[in-house]
């Protein structure tokens, strides 16, 4: 192994030395993967990827998951985008992940860019650079990214020669922490977003770039449905509130729309999906089988935002299921969305493809699912062809009044009887999954996770006569996210939480009956604070990214790279002299009348509908989910115009013949149709 100082000497080319741009860097980067940890994740050439000519399109796109490779890999939101931009004449997309602190030490000493796994060309030298953010965690990696690829830090700082840095993912819904990093965001679906992106800057390039790279955002900011911060004026009151966001042209909206794609099954995306050669965290297929919630979990973001629910049809699901194993040769399909039972035609689905695939080793397999739509049918379907593994529930709340407050409609009862069912039908290894933190919470609440898991085990040994009965139980911090009911909730402090996490971990191990069986797994409660501080912050919490970044904060998501510690330092650097603190920003109850740092982005929810569910939950009140119920009046439907998209579609059975799983690979796959 070659000494990490000895790498300055190996390259010889700069990045000022490439005669034009979109010039693969690979023969630098080579020299330096002898001297990292998993060089394989850097290389590319994954079946199924893409690579154009670069002086044949118009608009190059590069996209990014902002986490390791094995992590962004199989993002499936990264892969559609990846896929509807490639399948265009006129542009091109690639991939980029984040680098790992020891090749980022490399690469800065020898002048190699950030890079793209597919051609390998510098990132610096793309029209638009796309990032995926599912969590705020990874905007110090965003940074990164930004400075080994020589883009300003800043975009007041940027000119035409750079990229235009563009935020998506549920993250984008609440961009203003990182406000001064990008140039747009995009919230909601981005299928139609990014071909949006793509022609209007196709036709400013054709017309000569008119203005310059500020004429490319007014032109898109103009458009109603991409967020543009540069052209919003955030004030302030004394107290340190928000006193209004205005446009700072009359051609600029004051809200700015989410996206939302209908008819899903006119975009069955991805359609070749890659087959990475490292390791990754998910080595399956997945097809998202419908978009969408509207279980009204008070705590959830992704149910909220991804409004109305928009399922795919039995039959264009399966049409996904077969060219994907065509495609990739996975021996996993997963069934994904945010509650893939509830789909209206799950049975039949689950049915018809467990009887397709019998005999070939392709495996179905579901998210955790919920304790109420969950059934023995269904679970049998899915394991028919794959190894029964263990199941996973997440109720949320430990006790029943924590979970009428998060509208978690279920009970005691339900989730034993759910169990009990599991067990008896030949499964002994449950997961259940609950948050800490939530609230109006007690000690109490979070005891009664300890007594619920046993009530679970006692169930499931006197359902079987077997002790070999197991429970795991998962515990995550809450934090409250912006367009939810809980956008105005005090978050708990972090020592509150670890108290009384500590007090639910004795109670299950000093249990002499019970406690060998259940397992617990929790993190501690200062990640969460860091991640509330970026998910309900404005503006400002800008600089305490940029000096925890610069204090060396990257993969925030990781607890071994993770700091409490650097965050509060860099909070209270940037933060010096300002009436806020990160208490301020977290621990902190709103009030109906403040000014919101996202009230100018419209998820489409109305904001009266949130502030009374948010009354609900303090009065322990439940509501119903909408697809089955009269309308709540959300808001969504009637101000995106869009409709609630379920079966049923009268499929029940699918014309597809069932392949033997003797037949020749070479047999089977010329039975699949084109």
């Amino acid at each position: 192994m070659q000494d990490m100082g000895s790498a300055g000497t190996l390259i010889s080319m700069t990045v000022s030395d490439l005669v034009r741009r979109g010039v693969s860097i690979f023969d630098q980067l080579e020299l330096l993967l002898p001297l990292v940890n998993k060089p394989i994740q850097y290389v590319g050439g994954e079946l199924n990827a893409t690579l154009k000519n670069w002086d044949e399109v118009q608009v190059r796109w590069v996209l990014m998951y902002p986490d390791a490779y094995e992590v962004g890999a199989p993002n499936q939101g990264v892969q559609i985008l990846y896929e509807v931009i490639n399948e265009r004449d006129d542009a091109l997309a690639e991939r980029t992940y984040a680098i790992w602190p020891d090749l980022e030490a490399l690469m800065r000493e020898a002048n190699v860019p950030q890079f793209t796994v597919d051609g390998h060309r510098p990132v610096g030298d793309f029209d638009i650079f796309g990032l995926s953010f599912a969590t705020e965690l990874g905007y110090t990696n965003m940074l990164s990214a930004l400075s080994l690829a020589s883009i300003p830090l800043l975009a007041a700082d940027r000119d035409d020669s750079h990229p235009i840095v563009v935020a998506g993912g549920h993250a984008a819904f609440n961009p203003e922490p990182i406000a001064d990093f990008i140039d747009a965001a995009v919230l909601g679906d981005g299928e139609e977003a990014v071909l949006l992106i793509t022609d209007i800057t196709r036709d400013w390039k054709q017309a000569g770039c008119p203005g310059g790279r500020a004429g490319l955002l007014f032109e898109l900011a103009k458009t109603g449905v991409i967020y543009v911060p540069a052209l919003y004026e955030v004030e302030y009151l004394e107290d340190g509130r928000i006193q209004r966001v205005t446009p700072t042209a009359p051609e600029v909206p004051w809200r700015v729309r989410k996206h939302t794609l209908m008819d899903l099954d006119s975009w069955p995306y991805p359609k070749q999906p890659l087959v990475p050669l490292a390791e990754t965290v998910h080595e399956r297929m997945s097809v998202e089988i419908f978009r969408g919630c509207t279980r009204g979990c008070r705590f959830c973001q992704a149910g909220m935002i991804t409004r109305p629910v928009r399922e795919r049809s039995i039959t264009g699901i399966a049409a996904m299921v077969e060219n994907g194993l065509k495609k990739t040769g996975y021996e996993e399909v997963g069934l994904l969305s945010l509650s893939s039972a509830d789909h209206s035609e799950i049975g039949d689905i689950a049915r018809n493809l467990a009887d397709r695939y019998e005999g070939s080793q392709t495996a179905l397999s579901l998210p955790s699912t919920r304790v109420d739509a969950f059934n023995v049918d269904l679970a049998n379907e899915l394991s028919r062809n794959g190894r029964r593994s263990g199941l996973t529930f997440a109720p949320e709340g430990g006790s029943e009044r924590m979970r009428k407050v998060i509208n978690k409609q279920v009970t005691e009862e339900d989730l034993i009887r759910t169990v009990t069912t599991a067990y008896s039908a030949g499964w002994r290894q449950v997961k259940l999954y609950f948050m800490c933190g939530l609230p109006t919470e007690t000690d109490e609440d979070v005891l009664q996770i300890a007594q619920l898991a046993r009530d679970v085990i006692k169930a499931g040994r006197e359902a079987t006569g077997s002790r070999d009965i197991k429970c795991t139980v998962s515990i995550g911090g809450f934090v409250p996210k912006p367009h939810t009911p809980f956008q105005w909730a005090a978050q708990l402090d972090h020592e509150t939480t670890d108290s009384r996490l500590a007090k639910l971990r004795d109670a299950i191990r000093s249990d002499r009956n019970y406690g060998k069986a259940i397992g617990i797994r929790y993190h501690d409660g200062k990640p969460g604070i860091v991640e509330g501080l970026l998910s309900r912050g404005d503006r400002r919490v800008g600089a305490v990214i940029l000096a925890a970044w610069q204090d060396g904060a990257r993969f925030d998501g990781w607890s071994e790279h993770f700091s409490y510690d650097r965050w509060m330092g860099a909070a209270e650097r940037a933060l010096a002299g300002q009436v806020v603190d990160v208490n301020w920003y977290t621990t902190r109850e709103r009030m109906k009348t403040e000014v919101l740092p996202w009230d100018h982005l419209d998820s489409g929810l109305d904001s009266d509908w949130l502030w009374e569910d948010w009354q609900a939950a303090l009065d322990e009140v439940a509501i119903d989910d909408c697809r089955w119920t009269p309308c709540f009046d959300c808001g969504v439907c009637d101000q995106m115009d869009t409709e609630i998209q379920v079966g049923p579609t009268g499929v029940t059975d699918l014309p597809m013949p069932k392949v033997p799983d003797h037949a020749p690979v070479a047999e089977r796959n010329a039975q699949l149709p084109n």
